[in-house]
């Protein structure tokens, strides 16, 4: 298995794990939104590949605004993370999100950082797995106008 990183080459397969991980989304701008995001210094995508098939994939930002229980800036943030089911278990994941540590590092960040959806258990259990510790929940509201 082997970590590379994204180029326009495979927006489509990062654009095909990204719509099983966010499936309420369209596909065509999922796929619009990563060929933009491709061009963006402060992103990367970073794609596991196991014999020719593409079998996770990683988003990783630099965020420059207020990240819960940190104190630099900018800080390396996980986006977003999906193996296939097949793949889960055997260290993919934990690959995938060296592979964002290490590029956050080389752009001078010193802190990582993600988040999971409440009711996203075994995510939680993941990040916990890989050393991250649990800062804030909040529960987010919004209304019309």
């Amino acid at each position: 298995m082997n970590i590379i990183q994204s180029t326009n080459n495979e927006v489509k397969e990062v654009t095909k794990l990204a719509k099983m991980l966010w499936p309420d989304n369209v596909y065509e701008e999922l796929h619009n939104l990563f060929l933009e995001l491709l061009k963006d210094e402060h992103t990367v995508l970073f794609l596991a590949v196991e014999k020719g098939e593409y079998i996770g994939f990683a988003q990783c930002q630099l965020r420059f605004d207020y990240v819960e229980g940190t104190n630099s800036s900018p800080v390396g943030y996980l986006e977003g993370i999906y193996v296939l089911d097949e793949y889960r278990h055997q260290g993919i994941g934990r690959e995938l999100v060296y592979a964002c540590e290490k590029w956050s590092k080389s752009k001078g960040c010193v802190e990582f950082g993600s988040d999971v959806e409440f009711h996203n258990t075994a995510s939680y259990e993941f990040h916990l797995k890989l050393g991250f510790l649990e800062q804030n929940r909040i529960i987010c509201f919004s209304k019309k106008l």
